[in-house]
């Protein structure tokens, strides 16, 4: 993009990045990686210790337990690094909603659907979208320390009920016939319960400094 003002929104697309698996073992840390087995004939999981996994694990997550799993995601870091740089240097701002957590990040979380149904993350590689939590804190920093200046983060169903969304579906619902009026409130319910996705998802807005908090942020959440 060249260079200028920026308006950004960010849905569904941090999760879909490649990560790293750090785990520990009995021995230290190992990075978890794909191989080929050959006597099964399909992709299996192997850990390999030689690469100063060590290093790549935050360090107030390296006294894990054997067994802890770890997650990293280098080019999340990158692409926010790139947005606090942008909002320092021009007037923006950035909307990022996704699923993911606003704590330390610790367990595996690499997912695979297909078909709108949970699959083998190694079966049939390429014909199934493979995504993994956000780590929100982690990239809110970054930006930060490029530049910009962070909102949030809010988990989804409080922000959309601070937007008036509670009021938008009441809108809709009065000229709905009745199987609309009962879609409205699925879609309601699923969007913002916290059973559903209205506590996984989390959002975060990413402002040029100075700028005040955007529409459903506190400006004690920044």
């Amino acid at each position: 993009m060249p260079e200028g003002p920026l308006l950004l929104l960010a849905n569904e697309f941090f999760d879909a990045l490649p990560i790293r698996q750090l785990q520990k073992t009995e021995r230290g840390w190992a990075e978890r990686c794909v191989t080929w087995d050959a006597d099964a004939g399909r992709f299996a999981w192997a850990l390999d210790a030689t690469g100063g996994a060590e290093l790549l694990v935050p360090p107030d997550l390296r006294a894990a337990a054997p067994g802890g799993v770890v997650e990293i995601c280098p080019a999340a870091l990158t692409v926010a690094g790139e947005i606090g740089r942008r909002l320092a240097a021009h007037p923006g701002a950035a909307l990022v909603v996704d699923y993911g957590y606003d704590a330390p990040p610790q367990g595996d979380t690499l997912q695979a659907v297909r078909g709108h149904a949970y699959a083998a993350v190694l079966k049939d590689p390429g014909q199934a979208d493979l995504t993994a939590h956000v780590d929100f804190r982690t990239l809110a920093a970054t930006a930060v320390a490029a530049g910009a200046q962070s909102h949030g983060i809010v988990e989804q169903g409080a922000l959309l009920h601070r937007l008036g969304i509670q009021q938008r579906a009441g809108a809709l619902k009065r000229g709905a016939t009745a199987p609309q009026a009962h879609a409205i409130d699925l879609a309601l319910d699923r969007l913002t319960h916290p059973d559903q996705m209205g506590r996984l998802f989390k959002a975060l807005a990413l402002t040029s400094p100075g700028a005040p908090p955007p529409a459903g942020f506190d400006p004690s959440e920044g």
